[in-house]
């Protein structure tokens, strides 16, 4: 009882790809946590349609064979009812997965007044930040470049090819904004956890908010083929509680 306690208020958030993992990390913001529904909605319909087919083709194989009926109807050429129902079930269920679908893509591609907005820029082979809602009085906007963290310098907890030196630092629920684009060919900006994956395209500008819902470090890796170095460009976006991020707003200044 004792343990359980335990691991109930001591919960293990899976923020970080594990290695032969299968399934979602753990959401950390609510449009993720929207992807995830739709998908577990959708995969309901592919089970249910792939054991009614599957049945189907077993029956058919099975009571139907020429064993069974040596003597085929050659003159039944066709049954309206059977091909009105597999001409309307498959719109039905097309629609019952549209409309879910468009309402998520629309709520996630919504961006209305963020709290917070930061650039990305991708390089080869690292990534660039700047919060220009924050100037110090020199006029300097807060920027700085986040690399992996070689093998070599790991220390006790970080993980391998994901922790890197300068993590982004945002406030738990708050709406953030991204900015994002490519310094030199395309690169891709994606966290699981957040639900977060834009491409960063030079010469272009692509956006996308979000909130993170609690405290934590999310990690993600870029999604884009974009060189020999692609998978040590990783990311770390660490979610702190407003006030520990006002904490951090003064330390970079």
């Amino acid at each position: 009882m004792t343990q359980f306690l335990y691991l109930f208020n001591n919960i293990i958030w899976n923020d970080a790809a594990e290695p032969w993992q299968i399934g979602f990390q753990d959401s950390a913001a609510p449009g993720f946590t929207g992807l995830v529904t739709l998908h577990n909605s959708i995969g309901f319909y592919l089970i249910v349609i792939g054991v009614s087919v599957f049945w189907i083709l077993f029956s058919l194989i099975y009571y139907y064979n020429s064993n069974k009926h040596p003597i085929a109807h050659k003159y039944l050429n066709h049954g309206t009812v059977l091909e009105l129902v597999w001409t309307i079930t498959p719109a039905l269920v097309l629609i019952a997965i549209a409309f879910p679908s468009f309402r998520l893509l629309y709520i996630m591609d919504e961006v209305i007044s963020p709290t917070l907005t930061i650039k990305v820029v991708g390089h080869q082979w690292y990534w660039s930040y700047e919060y220009s809602d924050f100037i110090s009085e020199d006029g300097e906007s807060i920027d700085f470049d986040s690399y992996m963290i070689p093998e070599s310098d790991l220390e006790l907890g970080q993980f391998r090819l994901l922790d890197v030196d300068n993590r982004l630092v945002i406030p738990v629920d708050c709406h953030i904004r991204l900015i994002v684009t490519g310094a030199d060919v395309i690169h891709s900006f994606a966290v699981p956890s957040l639900g977060l994956k834009l491409d960063c395209v030079p010469g272009r500008l692509n956006q996308v908010s979000f909130i993170a819902e609690r405290p934590g470090i999310f990690y993600g890796q870029c999604s884009e083929i974009c060189g020999v170095w692609h998978g040590f460009m990783p990311i770390a976006v660490e979610a702190v509680e407003s006030n520990d991020f006002l904490v951090w707003l003064d330390s970079q200044f």
